[in-house]
């Protein structure tokens, strides 16, 4: 039971069977993808036919597939997806990421358990618990900071993933619950309606307003790009891009962005290497700022930070190009350094800090000519670049290359001559041809072109680092027949790298069963089913509550947990100004109010609140 911290693992998001592929083939070792159901994005559900194309594709490169059922369950879906899990894994998926513990009592199939970052994993007590239940891989908490993701990696030896790029949740995976009780959608469950997205009025204890009509609880987006090598240093070896819903694009250019990233970090750093094969070549330069994005923020890994918010829209503002310098009747003109171009899209603020968005229509130098010209557009207005036409083009397009070294040996053999291929990860195959040792006429262009027909690997998945000519002198061979032979010998080579994948296992629990940290429950554990109640007594849990969305009357509850904390954002902490107290505060939504509890000890804000009337139904 042991994982390798110094195989480095970029993990990109797969919506589908050919998203993942191009994320594969631009770079990324591992896709984890929805299956037919249960995969905590409702919409991004995939057949075990895509999970099977899929797998055949990443494997050729030595990447994984895994798949994501990781929604808590009802007790009349816990077979259905232990169906689901045996399915994918007879697809050929290598791992499943799991936030229901029920499915643990319910006979898996014998691949790798990931834990899912809904399993809320802050804690060195949490961490080594799940890896004590077999889970080998698993997703720590976006809070974190280095020094705790440090501390949980002296404790495992799990893999530690860490999402690198891309949206944050605002709470804590797993503990939010503002989504279910205000529209019968679990965030659990796959259905989050993004409350977090919306605006708020934000009051004060004596009922002031404090903030009006801003987007309080939506953060910017992550991006660890400048911390790479400390998350590495830290212990993190599985790099995860967040993006499941996310255009084709966005999963090209970040998965090339973090794969020359990661690339630069092992070359500096020679005792790390990569998890799969192949080397990568792009079309295109990585831009992260292109693709979808609300600004970005390293979050907590380098402690607490006053801008993690983006309160202004959480909408993809792009690119500040520069401003408004005159109004006509049908066009306008931008003071700007940028070369716009037609099918651009653009962005700005309105009279009421509203995000407005349009599209250039045609380019004429900086006079923009759009569809529809908007109103009160006015002189001075800052404009920004949420769509580059030129970019998106280039990327529509095939944008990459994935090739697997290898090195090339043609030798004699007594009737004739083996080709013998050897790939980066020390696979070999031979192929042999019969053929009649005739001297040739011309010894220099015979070599040249023997050299030139072997190393014509271009439809395939390799390239040639080294052709070697084991040969007495130069010999005449046709170039169909070594052409053939070539082709045989990379035919045998593919069979022999996929003869030689191996698949992780999964890993054993430890026998007696071991203590879950707590002796209690409540319902932060998301219980859901009578197998997962099973599971936490029979590891030591007295007192186990049920599920939020088991819609029990709670009254008025944390519906959300998070480190982000608007007294902090507004210089209103009591660590930040002598005497004032961490008193609750106020979210207002038109009749809602949310309540806004202050616990300083952990640093924590909590969003409290009751579950709607109308919503205490089973759904």
């Amino acid at each position: 039971m042991h994982s390798s911290r110094n195989t480095l693992e970029l993990l990109a998001p797969a919506k589908n069977a050919d998203f993942g592929i191009e994320a594969i083939n631009h770079g990324a070792d591992a896709v984890y993808i929805g299956g037919p159901a249960f995969g905590a994005r409702a919409s991004a559900g995939n057949t075990v036919a895509d999970i099977e194309k899929l797998a055949a594709h990443a494997h050729r490169y030595n990447a994984r597939v895994l798949v994501a059922l990781n929604t808590i369950l009802k007790d009349e879906e816990l077979e259905e997806a232990r169906r689901i899990a045996w399915q994918v894994y007879k697809a050929g998926a290598d791992a499943l990421i799991v936030q229901d513990m029920g499915l643990l009592e319910m006979g898996l199939p014998p691949m790798a358990l990931h834990a899912s970052t809904q399993t809320d994993n802050r804690s060195v007590e949490k961490v080594r618990f799940l890896e004590q239940m077999g889970f080998s891989q698993i997703v720590l908490a976006r809070e974190l900071s280095l020094p705790q993701i440090r501390a949980i990696a002296g404790a495992t030896q799990a893999t530690l993933e860490f999402f690198v790029h891309g949206a944050l949740c605002v709470a804590y995976s797993g503990q939010c619950y503002i989504s279910h009780a205000h529209t019968g959608r679990s965030a659990n469950r796959g259905e989050c309606s993004q409350a977090c997205r919306l605006p708020y009025d934000l009051a004060d204890q004596d009922g002031q307003i404090v903030a009006r009509n801003s987007h309080l609880l939506s953060m910017k987006d992550n991006d660890q790009s400048a911390n790479l090598r400390a998350l590495v240093e830290a212990g993190i070896s599985s790099f995860k891009i967040e993006g499941r819903l996310k255009d084709l694009v966005y999963v090209k250019n970040i998965t090339a962005h973090y794969r020359q990233l990661l690339d630069g970090i092992m070359a500096e750093m020679p005792d790390y290497r990569p998890a799969s094969s192949g080397r990568c070549t792009f079309t295109f330069t990585p831009r992260p700022e292109k693709t979808f994005n609300r600004g970005a923020t390293d979050y907590f890994v380098n402690e607490r930070r006053i801008d993690v918010g983006a309160f202004d829209s959480p909408k993809f503002m792009g690119e500040a190009i520069g401003q408004v310098a005159r109004v006509a009747r049908d066009h306008f003109e931008v003071d700007t350094a940028v070369t716009l171009n037609n099918g651009d899209g653009l962005s700005y603020f309105d009279a009421d800090q509203e995000l407005v968005g349009l599209r250039i229509n045609r380019a004429e130098g900086r006079r923009v000519f759009p569809a529809e010209m908007p109103a009160g557009l006015a002189v001075g207005t800052q404009i920004y670049r949420n769509r580059d036409q030129e970019f998106e083009r280039a990327l529509e397009k095939k944008s990459a290359d994935r090739r697997i070294s290898v090195h090339l040996l043609l030798a004699e053999t007594e009737d004739g001559f083996a080709l013998t291929l050897t790939d980066e990860n020390g696979i070999c195959a031979t192929a042999a041809l019969p053929h009649a040792k005739e001297a040739a006429k011309n010894p220099d262009q015979a070599l040249a072109s023997m050299r030139d027909n072997l190393g014509k690997l271009g439809n395939t998945l390799f390239v040639a680092t080294s052709i070697d000519l084991r040969v007495s002198q130069p010999w005449f061979i046709p170039a169909s027949a070594l052409n053939a032979l070539r082709r045989e010998a990379v035919d045998k080579l593919e069979s022999a790298r996929q003869a030689a994948y191996q698949r992780p296992t999964r890993w054993p629990e430890v026998e007696p069963p071991a203590p879950y940290p707590a002796s209690e429950l409540t319902y932060l554990g998301n219980v859901y089913n009578e197998k997962a109640r099973a599971f936490y007594a029979r590891h030591g849990v007295s007192l186990i509550d049920e599920a939020y969305e088991a819609n029990q009357e709670k009254g008025a509850v944390s519906l959300m947990i998070t480190k982000h904390c608007l007294r902090y954002s507004f210089n209103l902490c009591p660590k930040q100004v002598k005497g004032v107290r961490p008193d609750p505060m106020t979210l207002i939504r038109g009749n809602d109010k949310l309540t806004l509890r202050f616990d300083c000890k952990r640093c924590e804000m909590h969003v409290v609140g009751k579950l709607r009337k109308n919503f205490r139904i089973h759904l």
